[in-house]
């Protein structure tokens, strides 16, 4: 058989030798009683009561790209960055979503130790008195200690831990992916003060017309592993 043939049939079949295919599939025990009580807050919230996606984007850096005109040898030219660039530190942005609205409040922290979560989250609940707070997220440790004597203080809030791997079930993370294509993807910042007032500025923005995300879906499953290249494909 030719190399022009074996070519031929990976094209009509739409295989890439280059394409990656990656996943990552949830082996939480619990995943359905999980999922079920996050969607149910999603389509069916308590009356009289909030409910708040929250996480956090860590270790956001302040890029200092080089940009400038470059010149090609048939005589066009276009402006764009060169590949090298400054770091001028970081920044761990936290951010709650309520669900209801679609607003986006918003901390920098130059850490996320169990502290700095918890001065979020005093920050977030404040302004809502004394209301019932459902707070969706997940079960990383520093949102989940063995004795939380934050919870035990605080007993008009509740916490919903997504599965394990399935950062998806959170909300928070459509408007992370939001930020990141709006407001950072490619930006140059020459310090993490510059790239903190980037992202507040947007999120002030943002907020101005914030609409809450429309969610569909009823049921999730749990995904499994794919045994063959064909079960990708689907």
């Amino acid at each position: 058989m030719s190399d022009d043939k074996v070519w031929r049939i990976l094209r009509r079949l739409k295989i890439s030798l280059t394409r990656r295919h990656s996943w990552c599939v949830s082996t939480d025990s619990e995943f359905t009683t999980k999922a079920a009580s996050i969607v149910g807050l999603y389509l069916s919230p308590p009356e009289n009561a909030v409910v708040l996606s929250v996480d956090e984007k860590p270790a956001i850096q302040a890029l200092e790209r080089e940009q400038g005109w470059l010149r090609l040898p048939n005589g066009q030219a276009f402006r764009g960055y060169n590949h090298e660039y400054k770091r001028h530190g970081t920044t761990n942005l936290f951010a709650a979503l309520e669900i209801a609205t679609g607003l986006v409040r918003t901390g920098h922290y130059s850490k996320r130790k169990r502290k700095d979560f918890l001065d979020f989250m005093n920050d977030v609940i404040d302004g809502y008195d004394d209301k019932e707070i459902y707070v969706i997220l997940d079960d990383l440790n520093t949102h989940k200690p063995k004795n939380d004597l934050w919870l035990k203080r605080h007993k008009n809030v509740h916490f919903y831990y997504t599965p394990t791997h399935a950062s998806w079930l959170n909300q928070v993370e459509i408007w992370f992916s939001i930020l990141w294509r709006r407001a950072l993807k490619g930006a140059s910042f020459t310090s993490y003060f510059k790239l903190r007032q980037a992202i507040d500025a947007f999120t002030e923005v943002y907020n101005e017309t914030a609409a809450p995300f429309e969610w569909k879906a009823k049921e999730v499953h749990q995904a499994n592993m794919k045994d063959n290249y064909k079960e990708l494909r689907k």
